[in-house]
């Protein structure tokens, strides 16, 4: 579908260099936006991204900034401002998915301080410091998605600290859209289930890891990327100017 309903649209995607993130960043440059797209690390992943933007006859440019500190954030910022003042004259942008960042391989027993409070940093602080941050730049009538998890209505306790970094940004949704309601500006979050992307390879590329993906799901099938970037497109396009501080879930049904 290529139907241009983001044209003039300028769209931010944090974590954009794989995964989830590049299925959004393509699929907003599809709709006609342009799309900045953050990566922490991963530069050569990035300007992948935004080679395949291009060549689908999109617009698109990489910005690099580590997101585990309040330092981050202002230099993504920093950066953003330049590059939307020389392509576009104004730093202001229209839609904003805070989609970065970090999971974990620890159990609820072994977690300790450390990976406790990167995870709340990457996961819960920066998103919420960028929003608080771009109020002046983002637009009235804009869009703000933030990517939460389908493990906040599961109960998986096996990676505790990361779901309550996803319970935690549900409830800043909820808030948010209540907050920036006046100024037209919609906040949803997106929940997916296990969606087959680089992360998630080495044991869903299993046929014992595969199957029981998707026995999970309701669909009988595990999520792609797509999957999830198409529910986003719907959040940001003026078909979703009604839906605000919901929680929309994309797992496929999962553990129904």
């Amino acid at each position: 579908m290529n139907s241009k309903r983001l044209e003039s649209k300028v769209a931010v995607v944090t974590g954009a260099s794989r995964g989830i993130g590049r299925g959004i960043a393509l699929r907003l440059a599809d709709e006609g936006a342009l799309v900045a797209v953050h990566y922490g690390l991963r530069r050569d992943a990035a300007e992948e991204t935004v080679s395949m933007i291009h060549a689908a006859g999109g617009t698109a440019f990489a910005i690099g900034a580590e997101l585990d500190s309040l330092d981050g954030v202002d230099k993504l910022l920093n950066i953003l401002d330049e590059e939307l003042i020389r392509r576009t004259g104004s730093n202001q942008f229209d839609i904003l998915v805070n989609n970065a960042g970090i999971g974990t391989s620890s159990s609820f027993e072994e977690t300790n301080e450390e990976d406790f409070d990167k995870l709340f940093a990457v996961n819960v602080k920066a998103p919420f410091f960028l929003v608080q941050r771009s109020l002046g730049r983002l637009r009235n009538g804009g869009r703000v998605i933030n990517i939460s998890s389908g493990v906040t209505r599961i109960a998986y306790p096996h990676i505790m600290a990361y779901n309550l970094t996803k319970g935690a940004i549900n409830t800043f949704t909820l808030h948010l859209a209540q907050l920036l309601g006046p100024r037209g500006i919609t906040v949803n979050a997106v929940m997916p289930g296990i969606v087959d992307t680089d992360v998630n390879a080495a044991w869903l590329h299993t046929p014992e890891g595969r199957t029981h993906a998707e026995g999970m799901s309701a669909l009988g099938r595990v999520g792609e990327p797509a999957d999830i970037a198409d529910i986003v497109a719907f959040a940001a396009s003026p078909d979703g100017r009604w839906v605000t501080g919901q929680m929309l879930d994309a797992t496929g049904g999962s553990h129904l």
